[in-house]
């Protein structure tokens, strides 16, 4: 749902703050556990744990690489409803006319009709953008307590108003309420689409041939819907999801009990040459153990909130800005009012919706 320049250091953190700080508190409860209370069986060979580390590593790496690539998809489909969008508005000014009609139509008319057609365009481009908004069973993003700071902070369009408001801006009333009565929204409206150039191919005003080259148009449309629902209904598998999971928190768990003997061992031989620096040297495993754990847990937790790019994660294609963007193209286009025509959704700490 939204493109950043470039993430800080902070935001990362705080996004993380409450794994870090879980890290940290288990680590020091180990080294309690190992050097105060005399638990010394509390450790785990290191080779093991970092056997385990490596087949990790490779499980998320394949998760992060599998996610980007339906980010990738996302993001060359919605390109391709950017290019159709603009050809629509191009082959509509120019093929709606009066050149074949039956009857004498006036500019003003036509105006009004290539504006009714392209104004269902972007009631299709808002429908299809509130259908990739609807909450899946296997979406977990809001589910993450930071995540739905993030969600609340950036303030999701979909999520800020109801589709029938913003549909009675470009339908007419029975347009809206056949659309509204129907599952898929985005394809009703197509259908409508469709229905009202035949009717202006029958009154003339759309010759045969501009109706097939609209009809096509239409076609490739429903296409690029089908594409995208195809990733928006079909989840990153779970078995890979949910096994990934599962293994980078066996990793995290084994950690502590790795490291902080390692490190104790290593104090103890410094002991001799530098005995303060040797005494507490142990505590030093805290920091290190926390910051393996959180690369591992951070890395895991980008690669499950990109598996699903319209979800409303930071990492998703900004579905919003891109139908909005459209819509002030066509609309500019076809010589509409610039107070008519509404503003680009407002960037949030370089976020686009």
């Amino acid at each position: 749902m939204l493109t950043k320049k470039r993430y800080s250091v902070k935001d990362i953190l705080m996004w993380t703050r409450w794994e870090i700080s879980g890290f940290l508190l288990f680590a020091i409860t180990v080294t309690v556990l190992h050097h105060y209370a005399g638990f010394s069986f509390l450790r785990v060979p290191w080779t093991p744990v970092a056997v385990v580390g490596t087949a990790v590593a490779f499980i998320i790496g394949f998760q992060n690489n599998s996610a980007y690539g339906r980010i990738w998809e996302a993001r060359k489909i919605w390109g391709g409803i950017v290019n159709t969008s603009r050809t629509w508005g191009m082959k509509t000014k120019d093929m709606i006319t009066a050149e074949h009609a039956a009857q004498s139509v006036t500019v003003e008319e036509l105006q009004v009709l290539r504006r009714s057609v392209v104004h269902r365009h972007i009631a299709w481009l808002t429908a299809l953008r509130y259908a990739m908004r609807q909450p899946r069973k296997w979406e977990d993003f809001q589910e993450h307590h930071t995540n739905r700071e993030w969600s609340d902070l950036v303030q999701i369009p979909e999520r800020m108003v109801d589709l029938a408001t913003v549909l009675s801006t470009y339908l007419s009333p029975g347009e809206l309420e056949f659309t509204l009565s129907k599952n898929n929204k985005a394809a009703a409206i197509l259908y409508l689409q469709s229905d009202h150039l035949r009717v202006l191919k029958e009154r003339g005003i759309i010759w045969e041939f501009s109706f097939l080259e609209l009809e096509n148009l239409l076609q490739e449309l429903f296409t690029l819907q089908g594409k995208s629902e195809r990733i928006k209904n079909f989840p990153y598998p779970r078995q890979y999801a949910t096994l990934s999971l599962y293994f980078v928190w066996i990793f995290l768990i084994l950690l502590p009990f790795a490291i902080i003997p390692e490190f104790a061992n290593i104090g103890a031989t410094l002991m001799d040459a530098f005995p303060n620096v040797g005494s507490w040297f142990i505590w030093a495993g805290v920091p290190f153990c926390a910051l393996i754990s959180w690369m591992f847990h951070t890395m895991e937790r980008i690669g499950r909130v990109g598996e699903n790019p319209f979800e409303g994660s930071s990492n998703d294609v900004p579905i919003s800005t891109i139908s909005r963007g459209i819509e002030i193209d066509l609309r500019q286009m076809m010589g509409e009012n610039q107070q008519d025509i509404p503003d680009q959704f407002e960037e949030i700490m370089d976020i686009q919706m």
